[in-house]
This record gives C-alpha cells, sequence and structure tokens, in this order.
C-alpha cells in the first residue's frame, strides 16, 4: 500500500471518484527471469476515470497492461478487475472478462487481410451473445460514427494513415461497449495534430459511452490534458500518485525527470 505521502490524491478538478475500484491491483510482482519489473505494485482505477501511468521505456508498464487482461500471468499479489480475482478466471470467464475491457494496442493491430467493416465485425461474431436484439450494420456505422471514420466502412488498413488506424483501433474496441478502456501509448508514433485529435477523442469517448480509462503514456501533454489522475512507475512500484497538479509541484528528482 502506498504512504500517505506517495497517494497525494484520488481525486481532480472535476471531483472525487466515488465506489469500489473496478480495477484493484495489491503487492504485484512481475519478473522474466532475472528482470524483475514490477516489484510490489499497487493500483486502484475508478469508474469514469482516466487513470494515466508514466515510466521510463522498459519499466514495465506495457506489462502491467498485458497482466490486466492476463496477456501475461503475474507471479504474486491481488489482481481484481470488475471484482473478479483474473489469476483465478477459467478460459470462458477470462474471454467474458475480456469483452468488458478493451485494449488499444499501440501498434493498432488491424487485421490488414480485412475491410474496416470485417475488423468490427470480428469482436461482435466471438461475442454473439451481446448483439440479442441489436442490428449489426448499424451497430457498426454508429461506431465509427463516434471516431469520425463511418466514410471508411469499405477501406483496408492499408488506405488508412496512421491516425485513421488508430481510430478505427478505437472504434473496434468500443464496439462491445466496455466498461474499461486500456491504452497503450495512444499517441506514439502520431505527428502533433492528429496527437491532439487522439487526445480529443478519448476524452469525448469518457463522456459519450461513460468508460474508466487506464492509459499508457510518455507524452507528458497527453498526460496533462487527459489524466483526472496519474502514477508514476518507478522500479517496479507506484512511486509517485497524485493529479498532474501536484506532481508537477514536487521538488524531487525523481519526479522532475517527468515534467521537463
Amino acid at each position: 500500500m502506498l504512504s500517505t505521502q506517495q497517494k497525494l490524491s484520488k481525486s481532480n478538478d472535476h471531483g472525487d471518484f466515488a465506489g469500489p475500484p473496478l480495477i484493484e491491483i495489491r503487492d504485484v510482482h512481475k519478473a522474466f527471469g532475472e528482470n524483475h519489473v514490477l516489484n510490489g505494485f499497487d493500483l486502484d482505477l475508478y469508474d469514469k476515470e482516466n487513470l494515466v501511468i508514466v515510466g521510463k521505456s522498459g519499466s514495465g508498464k506495457s506489462v502491467l497492461l498485458k497482466c490486466i487482461v492476463r496477456l501475461e500471468e503475474i507471479d504474486t499479489g491481488t489482481l481484481k478487475v470488475l471484482g473478479k480475482n483474473i489469476p483465478d478466471l477459467n478460459h470462458q470467464e477470462l474471454d467474458e472478462l475480456r469483452a468488458d475491457v478493451g485494449f488499444l494496442f499501440q501498434g493498432s493491430a488491424l487485421y490488414d487481410s480485412m475491410t474496416v467493416r470485417e475488423n468490427l465485425q470480428f469482436p461482435l461474431r466471438r461475442h454473439t451473445e451481446r448483439m440479442q436484439g441489436l442490428d449489426e450494420e448499424n451497430l457498426i456505422l454508429t461506431t465509427l460514427k463516434s471516431v469520425g471514420l463511418a466514410h471508411t466502412v469499405d477501406m483496408l488498413p492499408a488506405q488508412l494513415s496512421g491516425g485513421m488506424k488508430r481510430r478505427i483501433a478505437l472504434a473496434r474496441t468500443l464496439i462491445l461497449r466496455p466498461k474499461i478502456i486500456l491504452y497503450d501509448e495512444p499517441t506514439s508514433g502520431l505527428d502533433p495534430i492528429t496527437s491532439k485529435e487522439i487526445i480529443e477523442l478519448i476524452l469525448r469517448i469518457q463522456k459519450e459511452y461513460d468508460t474508466a480509462s487506464l492509459i499508457i503514456t510518455h507524452d507528458m501533454d497527453c498526460a496533462r490534458v487527459i489524466s483526472n489522475r496519474m502514477i508514476i512507475l518507478i522500479n517496479g512500484i507506484n512511486y509517485r500518485e497524485g493529479t498532474y497538479r501536484e506532481l508537477a509541484a514536487l521538488d524531487e528528482p525523481n519526479v522532475k525527470a517527468f515534467f521537463k
């Protein structure tokens, strides 16, 4: 657990986030051989919150996201998502949970041989129970419209720009209406104007779909605009936690290095 000094705030200018955490992580450890990536990491993500994690390259940010959806197994600790203990879930239970936890991969991870429509159909065909009473085509077009790309429905990924691919990947994540979205470097590799558009889109999605989001990023402008709260990940632990303003005001070398 964090000390009072470390846990500076769980609120921001918009007020407190109430209720139990949607993601609860306690004393999580993860190592790859002698490389100890997570060394007792703690985290709480609350309903409708944008929580940003920053850390140096190789600090374990992406590994943490993969552990949350069990693409990687934790070694020890407690990891609960939507009240469910992730290490204890069987394959079917894990598949059902992943439908409630969207994952926006850094490289977008679209299927190159599929059109945009087919990319969005893919998760729907895997979770047919969520389609009861819904019109598939209308859902696809409505979701594409929400990211501003309804006109791309019959295009292939090769015909899209990097920013458009990121938006389509977000639409594919949104189509199952997840409660939580995990963003892995959402502005990485994008030009400043496109990055700004993606940041604005994430904020709009948070409000429109009432999602909670866990975002890892190197982009401090992104973190400043998008975060309700931030965590600085150093040496595998939740080193400092608070709002952007609180952390930026700390006179501490390890923290100040992120705000240059």
